[in-house]
């Protein structure tokens, strides 16, 4: 599995905390070896995400992704989940 990281992404991550980036890699590196390790709570979005997945980074913090191709996960956002899904 490789990520690829959307501009809005980078800008978002670039805001986060020290750990909060650290444990963004941590989690990063369990998607790349299982993208469905329970650890993650990887799971399929809804509303305005609809074709987009999530994984828990750690606390309240989220990251969303989709599959852009087999092997490929391009991730748009990171931030907390009231961020992420409020309208």
């Amino acid at each position: 599995m490789r990520a690829v990281f959307h501009k809005n992404f980078k800008k978002q991550f670039k805001k986060l905390r020290k750990n909060e980036q650290n444990k963004f890699n941590a989690q990063l590196a369990i998607f790349i070896e299982n993208p469905f390790d329970p650890l993650l709570n990887n799971h399929p979005l809804q509303g305005k995400y609809e074709s987009f997945r999530s994984i828990n980074i750690g606390g309240n913090l989220r990251a969303i992704y989709e599959m852009a191709e087999k092997d490929i996960a391009y991730f748009i956002a990171i931030d907390t989940h009231n961020k992420l899904y409020s309208s």
